[in-house]
């Protein structure tokens, strides 16, 4: 059986590179890609820690958890590519701080 060491170090990478997609890129894409890859870091910390409790029993409380965080994951996507596509098509960029000076 794996260590639970190893899932976290997994989890830190993985948020560890979502977070330098949010801090970096300036298309509204890749923001959202490294969203999505951040929020899969506590999915997988909550999977290993309901595997982890007791040898050979796994909580399904996580795994209910885990569900409703990528299905609401895959709603804040939908929405997201959705304004960036109506950005595009009316400002012809997905530019964020080109975007944030069309505001005013």
């Amino acid at each position: 059986m794996i260590q639970i060491s190893f899932y976290l170090g997994v989890a830190a990478i993985l948020f560890s590179i979502g977070l330098y997609c949010l801090v970096t890129k300036r298309n509204i894409i890749r923001i959202l890609i490294g969203l999505e890859i951040m929020s899969a870091a506590p999915n997988l910390l909550f999977i290993a820690f309901s595997a982890n409790q007791a040898s050979g029993l796994i909580d399904p409380l996580a795994h209910g958890f885990v569900i409703t965080a990528i299905i609401i994951d895959g709603a804040i996507l939908g929405v997201g590519i959705a304004l960036a596509l109506i950005a595009y098509r009316r400002y012809k960029t997905l530019d964020v701080r080109e975007l944030r000076r069309l505001r005013w």
